[in-house]
């Protein structure tokens, strides 16, 4: 029987030889059970990579064996940072951070997490949830809201994003969930507990949808009912991100800030108004909520 070794078992394996394996989370362990690599073709990188001193990847690529996206998935799966591959998921590519962890966006949604780390989240118990708040729609409020909510999880951090937007909601449709056991269902005690849900494929991701819009969802969002809500998640939380209406248009996003005590004002390239970014901050602070800063966004 051809067999491979992992840490003592022997695997069987469909080649003509017979390849150790010493570590369950080494690269080429991961690409063989994700059927990317043969054990034999492992054997050859191997070889390669002690006779010439290579990186295992560096061998890889150098044969023709596998490319950069190949060793990129790998070395997500090693450091424990998931992601998605395109055509697998019912989670749409605009979130871009699921599926392109090493991507140029991916990296700048990463240093606004870094950001957001040393201004709020390492705080305290206190700090663990965060508005995400715009002027006006279409400046990208929901897209930096799944985004960051992600970029989040891959760090590790147990990660729920709230769809607070009941007027226009949207994270639904961005995560491919549906919207039983809403936020507006909650709300309005028309059902128990709320039912969050898991992203499958971001095992640190969970999404609270906010439902069909109903007509009072400013009324809402000013009931006893939210921030206690809010306050039994952060006890199951790290990182809670809440998406919410245009500030310019209704007070909700107001009212957001002011039950979890902070903001991120988000900002489109050549498109937002000075004078209405100003507008949306001095509404924040007038709510006794902090501003925590802004993000540009220009994608």
């Amino acid at each position: 029987m051809n067999a491979a070794v992992e840490k003592g078992n022997i695997i069987p394996v469909a080649t003509g030889s017979t390849v150790p394996v010493r570590d369950e989370h080494s690269i080429g362990t991961i690409l063989i059970q994700a059927r990317r690599l043969t054990p034999d073709d492992a054997e050859r990188i191997m070889r390669l990579q002690r006779q010439q001193g290579l990186l295992f990847g560096d061998a890889a690529i150098q044969l023709g064996l596998l490319t950069k996206a190949d060793i990129e998935f790998a070395l997500a799966r090693q450091f424990d940072c998931p992601y998605l591959m395109r055509g697998e998921s019912k989670i749409s590519e605009s979130v871009v951070a699921a599926y392109a962890p090493f991507g140029p966006q991916a990296q700048v949604l990463g240093a606004l997490r870094s950001q957001l780390m040393l201004r709020w989240f390492d705080g305290g118990p206190d700090h663990k949830a965060l508005a995400i708040v715009s002027a006006e729609r279409s400046e990208g409020r929901s897209f930096i809201a799944a985004n960051l909510a992600v970029s989040f999880s891959q760090l590790g951090q147990k990660t729920l994003l709230i769809d607070a937007d009941m007027r226009n909601p949207s994270q639904h449709n961005l995560f491919g969930v549906d919207i039983g056991g809403s936020l507006s269902e909650v709300l309005s005690g028309r059902a128990g507990p709320a039912t969050i849900k898991h992203v499958s494929g971001l095992p640190n991701l969970w999404v609270f949808t906010a439902g069909a819009p109903p007509p009072n969802s400013l009324e809402l969002l000013a009931r006893p009912q939210f921030p206690r809500l809010l306050g039994e998640l952060r006890q199951k939380f790290d990182v809670i991100l809440l998406d919410s209406p245009a500030a310019t248009e209704y007070a909700d996003a107001q009212t957001v800030a002011m039950c979890v005590g902070a903001a991120l004002i988000v900002v489109r390239k050549n498109a937002t108004r000075m004078w209405r970014v100003r507008g949306v901050s001095d509404s924040v602070v007038q709510g006794n909520a902090t501003v925590v800063g802004a993000v540009l966004n220009d994608f």
